[in-house]
């Protein structure tokens, strides 16, 4: 075990990869508290709130940008509770006055760092470095279980197939032994998980499917004693009985110094390091998006392996990505007679079919849904190494997956894009009768994007929030450019984007809930639309705050944020100027605010 998680994972490892985890690892920021109920958000909103939140920890470099979140924030009905920072290997520490937990329920967002947790957990177990009151520790993926789903066998030999090492049945019939089963994505869990209606099995050496052993785990009828630690992103939390929880905690990704400190150990060169830190707190997008830890990694590689000027919105930073692994791949697989037009749309239409099911991770049935065999899925991962990548599990039946959600959004995002630019030859099947199927019948370009604002906003849990920000930055000529040396089938969409700039604005006033109306203006950036110093631009000359009208400026003031280039401390007259009261910045957004959103 100490062989197996000794290396950290980023993305996937090339071959070869040497980097160690006890040499690279960045701490990262995780809180116990709360409940293990269902979130329902998407994951970028709930990034939002993590960040929101995680700001009050912060120490230096933003305090005047968190207090304007911390607004919004307060604006909103659905503030997260905080909870009480702890350590990745305190999670089984008892807080004050309880007894020391059992069953640990660790929730975080795709990419956060919830399974290089058990990675360091484990690692650190191994090296005697903590909870060495544990004798064994059997970590095990969902992903595996799932493919275990027809059988029936006892415990014994469930562990015994995972690791054959383990012979002796009295690891689990000694007093004497301290056991801890780690259960790893519980959101990618194909199994039932029926907690009410299975039977009750106690017996290690008792034969059963695989999910009346996880149910009777779980719910402590079958090795009562064994400590357990189940990981899941938010949205699959309430598939475990708060009854069968003891503890909740949340890997909440990286806070603002621990974002630094990642680059510093990632990158060597300390000049380059300290460049990409400086840009990235200059963009409010792609810095909240630092705060996980997979997308500091995409930003890392594209920076590095590029010499062009540093992206500054997602589509961007996406679009980069993309390409670098497909000249990767040209690198290693000349002989290929596939294009890669054929390839990425194949992997795109893969990602729009599973989106809007939620599907994570792809087994056959799904991969033939889009087209795909499994022959071909492989050679996909073996070509787009850091994009797609497949897992041969023990009984040797493949699994794949995106290396991360947002890379699944934007290749589903880039698949609607080429449908649209080449509708002749790429139009899917008519009948489809999908939400998302609406897309397809956009007859412009602007149909196109109006229809998937629509479908965004109309979106309870915000699915659609970061596949709409990609759809619109894809719309943008420049990106085009890039995509057309990768992508020279797709077609030039030179259409202007001013007909959806203002249909956003409109929607940015018709909307109720400011997580939408931010979204929004993230959309605005995507687009290379700063409304809001295009306003201060035009008015700053004879600018006179005390004429605004008062309004509802706390859920608003974020608005200023989008423009990346604004500093407010330009408009602030110094008592040498003006003899007249000063106001601060915080007085200045306050009356400020509702004269920009009235000049939308």
């Amino acid at each position: 075990m100490k062989k197996k998680f000794q290396h950290l994972i980023d993305g996937i490892p090339n071959q070869g990869d040497t980097r160690l985890l006890h040499e690279n690892y960045t701490e990262l920021y995780i809180t116990e508290g709360g409940r293990g109920r269902i979130n329902a958000e998407h994951e970028v909103r709930q990034l939002l709130r993590a960040y929101l939140n995680d700001s009050d920890i912060t120490e230096g470099g933003r305090g005047e940008v968190n207090d304007e979140f911390r607004q919004i924030e307060r604006a909103s009905s659905r503030k997260a509770a905080q909870g009480r920072p702890i350590k990745c290997s305190d999670i089984f520490k008892p807080s004050s006055g309880q007894s020391k937990p059992i069953r640990v329920l660790t929730k975080g967002v795709a990419g956060i760092g919830k399974t290089v947790s058990v990675h360091k957990f484990v690692q650190d177990w191994t090296k005697g470095k903590a909870n060495q009151d544990v004798h064994f520790i059997f970590p095990l993926l969902f992903r595996e279980l799932n493919l275990m789903r027809e059988k029936k066998l006892s415990l014994m030999d469930l562990i015994q197939h995972f690791i054959p090492g383990m012979k002796d049945s009295t690891v689990f019939s000694s007093s004497q032994n301290r056991v801890m089963f780690i259960f790893d994505g519980l959101d990618e869990c194909r199994l039932p998980l029926d907690f009410d209606s299975n039977p009750i099995c106690s017996d290690v050496t008792e034969p059963a499917s695989v999910d009346v052993l996880l149910t009777n785990l779980i719910k402590g009828k079958l090795l009562p004693s064994a400590l357990l630690w189940i990981t899941t992103r938010p949205a699959a939390a309430n598939q475990i009985p708060f009854r069968c929880v003891d503890k909740v905690t949340e890997i909440r990704g990286f806070n603002d110094p621990q974002k630094e400190d990642y680059f510093r150990k990632r990158i060597s060169d300390e000049n380059l390091a300290s460049r990409i830190i400086t840009h990235l707190k200059s963009s409010r997008s792609l810095y909240i998006m630092c705060h996980i830890p997979i997308f500091c990694w995409i930003t890392a590689t594209v920076v590095e392996r590029t010499s062009i000027e540093m992206p500054r919105t997602l589509t961007q930073m996406f679009t980069h990505f993309l390409i670098i692994q497909t000249s990767t791949k040209k690198e290693k697989y000349t002989e290929r007679k596939e294009t890669d037009y054929v390839m990425i749309f194949k992997l795109g239409k893969l990602a729009f079919l599973q989106l809007e099911k939620g599907n994570l991770i792809f087994y056959e049935e799904d991969l033939s849904e889009g087209g795909i065999d499994v022959a071909e899925a492989s050679v996909y991962s073996g070509v787009c190494t850091q994009i797609f990548r497949e897992e041969t599990g023990l009984n040797q039946v493949k699994v794949f997956s995106f290396v991360h959600l947002s890379i699944q959004e934007f290749l589903a995002a880039l698949y609607v894009f080429l449908c649209f630019s080449n509708r002749e030859r790429n139009m899917p099947d008519q009948q489809q009768t999908s939400q998302l199927s609406a897309l397809f019948r956009a007859a412009t370009l602007h149909d196109l994007h109006k229809t998937a604002v629509d479908l965004a906003v109309q979106s309870r849990n915000g699915h659609l929030d970061l596949f709409l920000r990609f759809l619109l930055g894809l719309s943008l000529e420049s990106n085009q450019n890039l995509l057309r040396h990768l992508l020279p089938q797709a077609r030039s969409q030179s259409q202007s984007s001013e007909q959806t700039v203002q249909y956003v604005k409109n929607q940015i006033r018709d909307q109720e809930t400011s997580d939408r109306r931010i979204n929004l203006f993230y959309c605005l950036n995507e687009l290379n639309h700063h409304a809001v110093v295009e306003v201060i631009d035009r008015s700053s000359g004879a600018l006179s705050v005390e004429m605004l009208l008062p309004g509802e400026w706390e859920t608003r003031r974020f608005y200023f944020e989008i423009s990346e280039e604004f500093d407010l401390q330009n408009y602030i007259k110094t008592p040498e100027e003006d003899q007249t009261e000063v106001l601060s910045p915080d007085d200045v957004l306050q009356k400020l605010v509702p004269g920009v959103i009235a000049a939308l």
